[in-house]
């Protein structure tokens, strides 16, 4: 399966409906029909997109505001149409829309205001639509959502007990229609989280190069704990897991804020930008973005656009070096800047890293940045002095090792697109061994110290700064004085990776993987000598439930408990989850408050 980029962003439900129409013999044959469509030419022409399906029929997608909105949008001119294959399998190619209610014929206004910029809109003119009818009080869930988070659950487990190589269009649809219920019923988090696991399947089986799998982990771990947990919540915790469709904008007064770095947004559901960040006087970060449906032309490119606030004429580039005077600025609650019609801003003067007011950044201690990162702070960067001590390898490619105040941190590749710099420039620091650099990374928790790396200071030139992900280092702006750099063993890895390893196999392979005779032999028992007593446990069931088939009167398979295997499975992604969290905390020095095993 294959996802093109010339295609618009179908809504989800718009996928369901035009699968669920399919004979049982056609949606048979719908995978082998997506792979045929990826290969045929595209044209687009406005709001319309046109798929030559052979030389004499067209296939058509009517997309204002790049997003497909309602089954009438998807038009065949082959002799079966509108029963045919054409328009399910180009909806199931088609990247995902985020966000984007689906509308009947005629609505396309609507569908225009709210998608056409995509899922970090810029500003609070885009209001949450009015929630239903039925959306109960933060107390308890209602019948509506009760039925939705089921769907959900179940359509989840269908995925993972397939995997991301048996879940081909038809298993993908079903978790696009439970996603859009969800949304209809109030439950935005789920049906996000959803649609990411859509995403992220469709990455897996077409080898998109931006698909990882520990992210599509996480998004079915999201999706099934959030609809196993809803049915017995109240109150705030509710409230959480229904989660909000998008994030209020809030009144913050008059701004002076200085530019720290901006980045590339690329991301396997289709979208891609820019992200600048900046701070006030006080040291709180403040965002402002440019994502859109694109790839990776719109990600490198949106960093020379003009930043959406105000009737500044900043780049994304120069704002993350120079700085910004805001009146009337309206934020989100993770530091998003609005872009209302009342903003204003024009450009101000910015300071280097080690200047008053960004150096404060730098003063905070590690284990409190981490801690922050950990928790439910607004944002998980960490602002480190570094010296650069040499590389190790690691199974995803080589990692800078730095020393930390004491610690050997790991500094990895924070995207790993060719397109974009960031595995080029990474190589390049690596050759600097001895220089003590400031640099600003992304927490990436797990038992050893280790972080994305962002942006650094230019290794040979003192006050500049090189943002990682759109400035490209060349082997001229090295120290003279660099040192070669030097190979480090690899540690031993903690023993929960056996544990971690089979929650990720089942994702990739399905329950079937986990079913295998001996398939875990000693695992468990390893798990047990070194105290993870919980994931031995974890582990041991996992494999039951994976193995689990009853036959019955005359000695037939019965079919496989799919929602017990999928309970079993959030059971060890959770406790992994966990204790990662807990071991990372240990690692950068301090703990986290959470004791499993005792470990």
């Amino acid at each position: 399966m294959s996802t093109s980029p010339q295609l618009p962003a179908v809504a989800p439900s718009v996928t369901a409906e035009l699968v669920e129409a399919l004979s049982p013999r056609l949606r048979k044959r719908l995978d082998a029909g997506v792979a045929k469509l990826a290969g045929r030419p595209v044209v687009r022409d406005g709001d319309t997109v046109r798929i030559a399906i052979d030389d004499d029929t067209d296939l058509e997608l009517h997309a204002p505001g790049s997003v497909v909105t309602s089954a009438d949008a998807v038009r065949c001119g082959c002799l079966l149409a509108p029963d045919c294959l054409h328009r399910a399998a180009a909806a199931s190619a088609a990247p995902v829309a985020e966000d984007v209610q689906a509308a009947p014929a005629g609505a396309a206004e609507d569908a225009r205001a709210q998608s056409s910029a995509g899922p970090a809109a810029a500003g609070e003119a885009a209001q949450p639509p009015s929630p239903p009818a039925s959306e109960p009080r933060p107390d308890r869930p209602s019948p509506g959502q009760l039925g939705a988070a089921r769907a959900v659950f179940e359509a989840a487990a269908a995925v993972l007990e397939a995997g991301t190589d048996g879940a081909g269009a038809v298993l993908q649809a079903e978790l696009l229609r439970a996603a859009h219920t969800a949304r209809l019923a109030g439950l935005p988090r789920a049906a996000s989280a959803a649609v990411t696991v859509v995403t992220g399947v469709r990455a897996a089986r077409s080898a998109d190069p931006a698909y990882r799998l520990p992210d599509l982990v996480a998004a079915l771990r999201t999706v099934l704990g959030v609809a196993h947990r809803l049915p017995g919540a109240a109150g705030a915790e509710l409230v959480e897991l229904r989660g909000t469709v998008r994030q209020p904008y809030t009144p913050d007064g008059s701004l002076r804020l200085y530019g720290l770095f901006s980045e590339p947004v690329l991301t396997a559901t289709g979208y891609a930008g820019a992200v600048t960040w900046t701070a006030d006087a006080e040291g709180r970060l403040y965002t402002v973005s440019d994502v859109a449906p694109g790839g990776a032309g719109r990600a490198i490119g949106a960093a020379d656009r003009t930043v959406r606030i105000g009737d500044t004429a900043l780049t994304h580039r120069e704002l993350s070096r120079a700085g910004l005077a805001v009146s009337g600025a309206t934020v989100s609650p993770t530091g998003r800047l609005g872009a209302g019609a009342g903003v204003r801003a024009v450009r101000a003067s910015g300071v280097d890293w080690r200047g008053e007011p960004l150096d404060r950044l730098w003063a905070v201690p590690v284990a409190e940045q981490v801690r922050r990162a950990l928790g439910d702070g607004p944002h998980d960067l960490l602002f480190l002095d570094v010296t650069l001590t040499g590389t190790v390898r690691e199974a995803t490619g080589d990692c800078l090792l730095a020393d930390c105040e004491g610690l050997a941190l790991r500094l990895a590749a924070a995207h790993d697109d060719p397109a974009l710099p960031h595995r080029q420039n990474l190589r390049l620091l690596a050759a600097a061994r001895g220089s003590r650099l400031r640099v600003i990374a992304r927490l990436a928790p797990g038992p050893l110290p280790r972080a994305l790396l962002l942006a650094a200071e230019h290794p040979s030139q003192p006050g500049v700064r090189v943002d990682l992900g759109l400035d490209r280092l060349q082997r001229a702006d090295l120290p003279a004085s660099a040192v070669p750099p030097a190979a480090v063993p690899v540690p031993d890895e903690a023993p929960l990776h056996l544990l971690r390893r089979r929650v990720h196999q089942a994702v990739s392979g399905g329950r079937r993987v986990l079913a295998f005779p001996g398939g875990a032999a000693g695992d468990p028992a390893r798990l047990r000598r070194t105290g993870f007593t919980t994931g031995a446990a974890v582990l041991d069931e996992l494999h039951t439930t994976a193995a689990d088939r009853t036959r019955d009167a005359f000695g037939r398979l019965l079919p496989a408990d799919t929602p017990r295997f999928a309970r079993a499975w959030l059971a060890a992604a959770c406790y992994t989850g966990e204790v990662e969290r807990d071991l990372c905390a240990t690692a950068w020095g301090f703990r986290s408050g959470s004791d499993l095993d005792g470990s």
